[in-house]
């Protein structure tokens, strides 16, 4: 036999800390502009600093909010995930776009930290990790699944695990005014200069140089931008 008040039971039972987790849950996954609204008016109890004329989609996960700071009129997109892990954590300038299931993570309590300059867009599925820090400069562009990672396992000794012989990291820049094609893997010795094109799909392994186009795995410079 059917049991058609099966959970409208267990929410009678519910505390009032478990009630508040319920209305919390609803609220952050309800689409709708009046959800949205109080979203905001939760979140500016919660940031570390907050502008004005910000949007935060449906089911959107923030950790550590206390560590997050967000300039004017930015925009962040359904299932987004922001993990701070440092009090450096992230932040994001004005009109800074993340579209659906971006994910920052600063990874280590530390030293790991994340900072996207003003006016930077960040496609649908991007991944990006600041373990030593990664700033992303004004007005660049980054495509849909972008994987940064400022950081590379060692795997020298075959004797011990991988996860056991630690690894290679330090902060990761991209300048301003960059455009970085989908399907994109930033390396942890690789920054990028500013202005520079980087093609899709490329693995970018070393350090670009201002004003590059570069393409392939490993990206190559292929030519430098205004060339004719």
């Amino acid at each position: 036999m059917k049991n058609y008040n099966f959970f409208t039971k267990i929410f009678k039972q519910l505390s009032t800390e478990e009630l508040e987790n319920y209305h919390r849950t609803v609220f952050m996954y309800m689409d709708t502009p009046f959800a949205m609204e109080k979203r905001i008016e939760y979140y500016r109890t919660q940031l570390r600093c907050i502008g004005k004329n910000i949007k935060i989609g449906c089911d959107v996960k923030i950790i550590n909010p206390q560590y997050i700071s967000l300039g004017n009129n930015v925009k962040i997109g359904n299932n987004c995930v922001l993990v701070a892990s440092s009090e450096k954590g992230i932040t994001l300038g004005d009109n800074v776009r993340l579209k659906y299931g971006v994910y920052l993570d600063t990874e280590t309590s530390d030293t790991g930290y994340i900072k996207i300059g003003k006016r930077v867009y960040i496609g649908t599925g991007c991944c990006l990790h600041g373990h030593k820090g990664l700033e992303i400069g004004d007005d660049s562009l980054l495509a849909q699944n972008i994987t940064i990672t400022p950081f590379s396992h060692k795997f020298e000794d075959p004797n011990k695990t991988i996860y056991g012989q630690g690894g290679y990291v330090r902060k990761v820049t991209i300048g301003r005014d960059c455009y970085i094609g989908m399907n994109v893997c930033i390396l942890y010795s690789a920054d990028i200069g500013e202005g520079s094109v980087v093609g899709a799909g490329s693995v970018v392994v070393h350090t670009i140089p201002p004003y590059s186009v570069v393409v392939g795995v490993p990206a190559q410079v292929i030519r430098q931008r205004g060339e004719k």
